[in-house]
């Protein structure tokens, strides 16, 4: 039976599978993928860290990286009011009040709001298309979240180079045909790229996302580890893909 005091009508109530948590999501609005549970686990956080997750959607990150980590705080950074209501009543759901904080506003300005050099940890899963590429869906809050409306993966670098502490680690994940775009902006703002692995949906097709770490004022020098391989050929999960859902 739905608990009203924090799941509304038109809403539902989603098991992490993990810790026990669950998350608050509108099947009408933009629902969390795959990417932001890769990310989740390609991202790395220590005990004392303070992490900020920009453009933090349903909350999906700072919930998945509290379950994995140690973090001192986390912080999720949302402009859509629905998005940071149904975040808030995941956070409180989870009884994480004290751990996580949903913050409404705009990344533009995440530098203003929190301070410079605020952060040790910057998460993102940012808008993929720019202008028009993919299709333009009539839902307004799926738009925004796939498409370079309300930022740019420069203003995202811009604010994530002002919000985070010397040496602080960025972590995103993006899609493979902006890669050249992506690292050269990244050293441009002075987070240089130390970690990359590519996502492909089965052995034998090219990658459909990529997963980056960079390192604030760090010095040029890249791993590329082996691929992430998502599917087996008769469409089930690979035993990775299969540990990183349930956190083993």
């Amino acid at each position: 039976m739905m608990n009203r005091e924090y799941i509304r009508e038109g809403e539902r109530l989603d098991d992490l599978q993990i810790k026990g948590y669950g998350i608050i999501q509108n099947p009408e609005s933009f629902c969390f993928g795959m990417d932001a549970v890769l990310l989740s686990s390609f991202a790395k956080v220590k005990p004392h860290e303070h992490v900020l997750d920009l453009g933090t959607g349903t909350g999906i990150l700072p919930i998945l990286l509290e379950a994995k980590n140690e973090g001192a705080h986390y912080t999720g950074l949302e402009i859509q009011k629905e998005s940071v209501s149904l975040a808030r009543r995941s956070v409180k759901y989870n009884g994480l009040e004290k751990q996580i904080d949903v913050v409404e506003g705009d990344i533009r300005k995440g530098s203003e709001l929190f301070g410079a050099a605020s952060f040790q940890v910057i998460t993102v899963n940012p808008p993929y298309m720019i202008g028009e590429h993919g299709l333009k869906n009539e839902n307004e809050a799926l738009y925004i979240a796939r498409h370079e409306v309300l930022c740019t993966l420069e203003d995202v670098l811009r604010e994530s180079a002002r919000l985070l502490v010397p040496k602080g680690r960025f972590y995103m994940v993006h899609r493979p045909f902006r890669l050249p775009e992506i690292l050269a902006k990244m050293s441009a703002y002075g987070i240089e790229p130390k970690r990359m692995r590519m996502v492909h949906p089965f052995v034998d097709k090219e990658p459909n996302m990529v997963l980056i770490e960079g390192l604030r004022g760090g010095k040029p020098h890249m791993k590329v580890e082996p691929p992430l391989i998502v599917y087996q050929r008769d469409g089930s999960y690979t035993e990775e893909v299969l540990r990183i859902y349930n956190d083993e």
